[in-house]
């Protein structure tokens, strides 16, 4: 049972969730300079940050059947944002790996959403800057549990 001083967990994490998502779809605006899709960029996010990456690993990563990442892999090579190789240890394995050009323009768009997001908090008070650097940091250690 939750007081006026005791927030409501379900209620908290409703808001939270819906919060988020509303963030991250504004800010996707800012990636429609880069000139390809949300899943390709989810894709190549996956891919720049995690190293080579088989297409199994990958859609499962991004939650995905394979022929749907197949489809977004062939349309990230078409772009030269990412390049196949096999594996040196077995044949059988293909690995996808970023080009430049392809970290590039992950890291551009990384940089524009956090610049548009950085112009917001600028205009809000200091205090309100301190309340979201502490709640940056519950946020953190929230998702440290859900590891």
């Amino acid at each position: 049972m939750s007081t006026k001083n005791q927030p409501n967990p379900e209620k908290l994490a409703e808001e939270l969730h819906s919060t988020a998502i509303h963030l991250l779809r504004k800010l996707r605006r800012a990636d429609v300079e880069s000139g390809t899709t949300a899943p390709r960029l989810s894709a190549l996010s996956m891919i720049v940050f995690n190293g080579p990456i088989t297409l199994g690993k990958l859609a499962e990563a991004e939650q995905v059947r394979p022929p749907t990442m197949t489809r977004i892999v062939r349309a990230l090579e078409e772009q030269a944002l990412v390049l196949k190789t096999r594996d040196e240890d077995d044949g059988r394995q293909i690995h996808i790996s970023a080009t430049i050009k392809g970290k590039r323009l992950l890291l551009d768009g990384r940089n524009r959403r956090v610049q548009v997001l950085a112009d917001l908090i600028k205009e809000v008070s200091e205090e309100e800057q301190a309340n979201l650097l502490s709640a940056l940091g519950t946020m953190q250690n929230l998702i440290k549990r859900m590891s």
